[in-house]
């Protein structure tokens, strides 16, 4: 995060001293197209100064003797940022990063340019990894944890580079320290890294998400012809995780080939991958290691579905509220089929949501009592 512009070509724009070094505020570009501009005495950086690296990214502070002393800003390529304390030149004391929207990334300390110590790693979706780093900096140990979007419900274990490897379920404490402390539920099961593939859904498919088990149940839709449907268990507000949606990791091309009757439970990952509940896993008494699967459809829904790196299951959904929900108020997202006209037949998607498209599309019409 510095440029390293020793034996450097360079091309000063600003006032020099009698040897031809810069000497006042200068702009200096360098060989490796890295530019620097700044305050300098007799050609070493001096107050305050701004790198503006080859790639897009920045680093800008105060310099002493031709190195960053203090508080330093480094603005990644991407808009992210990391405020940390500089000594020397080198990242060295407290820091956090901040992702380009402003969503906290990392909290914890540096030591060289490495992170070092008892660090929080964020994840943009509410959960996040505390515990202490080893010599390269990753979070990998025996008494690391993955804490919940709730803030206390965490899996305590071992952690390989922040993946899961073997946890337990327990609570997150503050104690007068300010430091976490976790108290692990004496009966608790044994959690470990469990992402599916596209021919195994999961190792341990009756072992309920703890954070999720919390929070929604499955029972009789109230939507008629619905079957079973997803229901919170205790009120929520907007913009709450409620449930998981794993599954089987499957190709758009596969889902598009089959008939709509075997695409019941599929949801799109991203543009390589679908996830899939195939039968019989659709049953609870089968799987039900995550129940995401079981919201059913709204044109008017409460919930959404959105991106979630789960501790257990990796990159998958979940159902995240839209507004505040009640105890016992059935969860619904919408399937957000394409509703273009696909020929004749209308929009692609199966039979059912076409007929119930166009009755709410008739009641949106419907003149209303004046």
């Amino acid at each position: 995060m510095d440029s390293d512009d020793d034996n450097l070509e360079e091309v000063v724009e600003g006032p020099l001293d009698d040897d031809d070094q810069p000497h006042g505020f200068c702009t200096v570009t360098y060989s490796s197209s890295d530019r620097f501009e700044g305050h300098f005495t007799h050609g070493e950086k001096n107050g305050k100064g701004k790198f503006f690296f080859f790639d897009g990214s920045t680093l800008e502070g105060f310099y002493v003797d031709d190195a960053l002393q203090g508080q330093g800003l480094y603005t990644y390529e991407d808009g992210g940022v990391l405020h940390g304390t500089y000594v020397d030149g080198e990242l060295n004391g407290p820091a956090q990063e901040f992702n380009g929207e402003g969503g906290l990334m990392f909290k914890g300390q540096y030591k060289d340019n490495n992170r070092c110590g008892d660090c929080w790693v964020y994840y943009p979706d509410g959960g996040c990894v505390f515990g202490g780093v080893n010599e390269d900096g990753e979070m990998t140990g025996v008494s690391v944890a993955y804490i919940y979007p709730d803030g206390h419900t965490a899996l305590y274990g071992s952690f390989v580079d922040g993946e899961l490897i073997e946890a337990r379920l327990a609570t997150l404490i503050s104690n007068e320290t300010g430091r976490p402390r976790f108290e692990i539920a004496p009966d608790s099961a044994v959690y470990s890294y469990d992402k599916s593939t596209s021919t195994c859904i999961g190792t341990h498919t009756l072992l309920p998400d703890p954070y999720e088990s919390q929070r929604v149940f499955v029972a009789d839709s109230t939507i008629k012809g619905a079957g079973q449907g997803l229901f919170a268990k205790t009120d929520a507000e907007m913009d709450s995780v409620m449930a998981f949606y794993n599954g089987v990791r499957i190709t758009h091309s596969e889902v598009d080939s089959r008939d709509w009757a075997l695409n019941g439970n599929t949801i799109s990952l991203d543009e390589d991958t679908v996830i899939d509940v195939p039968q019989p896993f659709d049953q609870t008494e089968r799987y039900c290691a995550s129940l995401g699967h079981k919201a059913n459809h709204s044109f008017t829904p409460n919930c959404k579905y959105d991106p979630f790196v789960h501790p257990r299951f990796g990159p998958i959904k979940c159902i995240r509220t839209l507004r505040a929900v009640q105890k016992d108020e059935e969860l619904t997202v919408a399937y957000g089929y394409d509703h273009e006209p696909m020929g004749k037949n209308g929009p692609e998607a199966p039979d059912w949501y076409k007929q119930e498209l166009a009755l709410f599309q008739q009641r949106q019409a419907a003149p209303t009592d004046q």
